[in-house]
């Protein structure tokens, strides 16, 4: 008789899965990629190392799929906050705002997505995600051409500008050798994030408003 697996234990796989990607993701909450051993996950999932590998080939595809739901995320956000009512320049203004605003809230997570070294297919999906950021900029400023707030430009290369300004500009205070030695200031986050939105639009528009 062929083997069937049941509703049952098709759930329990389902909630152990899930519950492997929840231990892994608090691992790099709070310390990174290089923090997240299999060996934690498995303690933290309360499963066998062994389990994790019949739900994921490797560690590397594990930590591509952690790092594809915290990213899309984050897009999501940003997409969020580009469909707020305005026009191109100000819908801008607010979506480069709040994904610095969200990075600088949780650092640890923040430089895990960014910047952290990783493995190659982690940074096959980091490079497929700046290109999903750079989509949902180039629309908006297309949207700006069309309406007259933004001058005419490459709009391709003006939202991958766009992403690699804000993540680098925020690579260096995300850097957890930085963040352990910098005090909570507000104040501090404030400009910096207000420094990038008009360091970005500045170069969008061409004013120095």
């Amino acid at each position: 008789m062929a083997y069937r697996e049941t509703e049952k234990m098709r759930q329990r796989k389902a909630q152990a899965r899930q519950k492997i990607i929840e231990s892994t993701w608090e691992c790099v909450a709070g310390g990174g990629f290089q923090s997240a051993r299999v060996t934690r996950i498995a303690g933290l999932a309360g499963v066998a190392t062994g389990t994790i590998y019949r739900h994921f080939e490797s560690r590397e595809d594990l930590f591509a799929e952690i790092f594809r739901l915290a990213t899309q995320r984050e897009v999501d956000k940003v997409a969020e906050a580009l469909a707020i009512t305005g026009n191109a320049v100000q819908r801008l203004d607010h979506a480069l705002r709040q994904f610095a605003q969200r990075a600088l809230k949780g650092p640890m997570k923040a430089w895990a997505l960014i910047a952290e070294p990783v493995d190659p297919k982690v940074e096959e999906e980091r490079l497929a995600y700046r290109r999903a950021y750079a989509n949902l900029f180039e629309q908006a400023i297309r949207d700006g051409i069309a309406e007259g707030t933004i001058p005419d430009q490459n709009t391709r290369l003006a939202a991958t500008c766009l992403v690699g300004a804000i993540s680098e500009a925020l690579v260096g205070p995300l850097s957890p050798t930085q963040t352990s030695e910098l005090p909570d200031n507000d104040n501090n986050d404030n400009e910096l994030v207000n420094t990038i939105v008009c360091f970005c639009l500045r170069g969008l528009t061409g004013t120095r408003s």
